[in-house]
């Protein structure tokens, strides 16, 4: 089993993203083999919250060009992270608001 630290790898500030805050919604980029289970357990560890339901998708990675030369960036998982009505708010990201 993988640490918590390991798990949650950044997160997701977007536009988009920042429109769930008022719902207590938070985006964190995640390692690709973590299951729905695994990031709950460590958002909860990491951030002292409760979590209600996580939602996940893989995000392809993009064309890029350098010239003649083209490319893929990589490919990762997004989780977006539901917290229960009663739990508090994450407070690294009421800084950003």
């Amino acid at each position: 089993m993988k640490a918590a630290q390991d798990i949650i790898i950044a997160p997701v500030i977007t536009e988009h993203s920042m429109g769930g805050f008022a719902d207590k919604k938070y985006t964190f980029r995640v390692a690709k083999d973590a299951t729905k289970i695994d990031i709950a357990r460590a958002v909860e560890e990491l951030f002292g919250v409760n979590v209600e339901k996580v939602n996940t998708a893989n995000v392809n990675g993009h064309k890029r060009r350098m010239g003649r030369y083209e490319g893929m960036t990589a490919s990762w998982k997004k989780a977006v992270v539901t917290l229960t009505k009663d739990s508090k708010t994450i407070e690294f990201f009421d800084g950003l608001m």
